[in-house]
């Protein structure tokens, strides 16, 4: 369920500097210190998970990721302050590749009431063993079933059924794994 809120507020614009600075600290060396401190903005982080350099997030506080999940170069997720409800959850055994974007966030459709710069949060669902290849873009509100395989390249705009294999833009099943 999308929840609407402004991230216009000098606390929230506040929280991802820091974030951001954060990011940017582990890009330049993604040392297991900076790895460490990255890994404890998130709300829950699984044992064994490695985050290559490149990784981008505005708050991290509603971001949970499962066991032994690997997310590779230049991930970038567009996630929304903890109050706002917009959760993104990573299951266990997943296998991110490079250039993934996972877009929690969106806007109004409607010109005149972009003009407010209000964000839309919706959650993001990902399930176990699942791997999103390179340059795969999931949007705000999509639930992807455990087992699945999304082909590089894919905007995922509709929610991928387990145990699937899908493709394209928009993302369409291909065959059942």
């Amino acid at each position: 369920m999308k929840t609407r809120f402004s991230s216009i507020t000098a606390e929230l614009i506040s929280q991802r500097k820091s974030v951001h600075e954060l990011c940017r600290q582990f890009t330049r060396s993604p040392s297991k210190g900076n790895l460490k401190r990255l890994k404890a903005l998130f709300h829950s982080c699984g044992e064994s998970v490695f985050i290559e350099y490149g990784f981008h997030i505005d708050y991290g506080d509603s971001i949970v990721i499962g066991d032994r999940t690997f997310i590779n170069t230049n991930c970038t997720i567009v996630d929304a302050a903890k109050e706002a409800q917009g959760n993104i959850h990573i299951g266990s055994d997943c296998l991110i590749g490079p250039n993934v974007q996972l877009l929690a966030v969106s806007h109004d459709m409607k010109p005149s009431k972009r003009l407010a710069k209000a964000n839309y949060a919706d959650d993001i669902i990902i399930g176990n063993n699942v791997w999103l290849g390179g340059g795969v873009i999931v949007l705000a509100g999509i639930t992807i079933g455990d087992n699945s395989v999304v082909g590089a390249g894919s905007v995922v705009t509709k929610n991928i059924e387990a145990n699937s294999f899908y493709a394209g833009n928009p993302a369409v099943k291909i065959r059942d794994l």
